[in-house]
C-alpha cells in the first residue's frame, strides 16, 4: 500500500534502477496473475520466490485464542498461509530451470507463544503447506522450505503484545544468549536459494540462536 511504498522503493533502489516494483494483494488471484505475468515479460523466468507476508486482525492477537472470531481465523489463514499456495502456483510456470521457494515462519507454529494466538495456527498451516508443495513441485526441481526465525524487531512484530519481553526472553534462554540478526536470516535465505542447498526441500530451518532446542 501507499503507506509503505516509499520504504519499499528505497530498499529496491539498492538493487539497481531496473528493479521491478509491483503492488500485489495476495487475497486476490488476479493480482498474483498480473504480477507474475509482468515478471515473466521482463525477465523471462524466475529463480526465487520469497513469501514474507502475514496478517491477522489486531484484536485476534490480544486476549485468549478461544475468542478468535471466524472472520479473523479466515483472514489470518488466507493472507498468511493460503497465499503461499496461490503464489507458488503462479510462480511455477516461470521456474523453467527449477527454483527455490522460501517462506517465513516462527516457533509459535509449534509451541504456544502468548498473544501470538491465531497467527501461530496460521504459521502451522504455512509449514504444512511447505511440505505438500515440496512434494508436488519436486519433480520440477523446485524446492520449498521455511525459515523459522527468532523474534526480529520489525514493524509487524511490534504489533504483537509483549514483543519487547519476548526479545529479552530469547536473549536470556537461547544457547547463544542473543537474538538473531536480520543479516543472518538473509544469509540463510541466500544459502537455501543456492546450489549448496540443492538437496534440501520441505524443511523448516530454525534460525533463532538455538532457542528451539530448549525444553526449559
Amino acid at each position: 500500500g501507499e503507506r509503505l511504498k516509499d520504504n519499499v522503493e528505497e530498499l529496491a533502489g539498492t538493487f539497481g534502477s531496473d528493479t521491478l516494483i509491483l503492488p500485489c494483494d495476495v487475497t486476490k488471484d488476479e493480482d498474483s496473475a498480473r504480477v507474475f505475468s509482468e515478471v515473466g515479460a521482463k525477465f523471462g523466468k524466475l529463480n526465487l520466490l520469497l513469501h514474507s507476508v502475514a496478517f491477522a486482525p489486531k484484536d485476534a492477537l490480544e486476549g485468549e485464542f478461544v475468542n478468535t472470531s471466524r472472520e479473523a481465523f479466515r483472514v489470518a489463514h488466507d493472507v498468511s498461509a493460503y497465499s503461499l499456495v496461490a503464489l507458488a502456483r503462479a510462480a511455477e510456470p516461470l521456474m523453467t530451470d527449477g527454483g527455490s521457494i522460501l517462506a517465513m515462519s516462527y516457533y509459535g507454529a509449534e509451541k504456544v507463544v502468548p498473544h501470538y494466538n491465531v497467527m501461530g495456527v496460521a504459521k502451522a498451516a504455512l509449514e504444512a503447506s511447505t511440505r505438500y508443495l515440496a512434494y508436488d513441485l519436486g519433480t520440477k526441481k523446485i524446492r520449498v522450505n521455511c525459515i523459522s526465525a527468532g523474534p526480529v524487531n520489525t514493524l509487524a512484530a511490534r504489533g504483537i503484545a509483549g514483543f519487547q519481553e519476548m526479545l529479552k526472553h530469547y536473549e536470556a534462554h537461547a544457547p547463544l544468549k542473543r537474538n538473531v540478526l536480520p543479516e543472518e536470516l538473509g544469509a540463510t535465505g541466500t544459502f537455501l536459494a543456492s546450489d549448496g542447498a540443492a538437496a534440501i526441500t520441505g524443511q523448516v530451518i530454525y534460525v533463532d540462536s538455538g532457542y528451539q532446542i530448549m525444553g526449559m
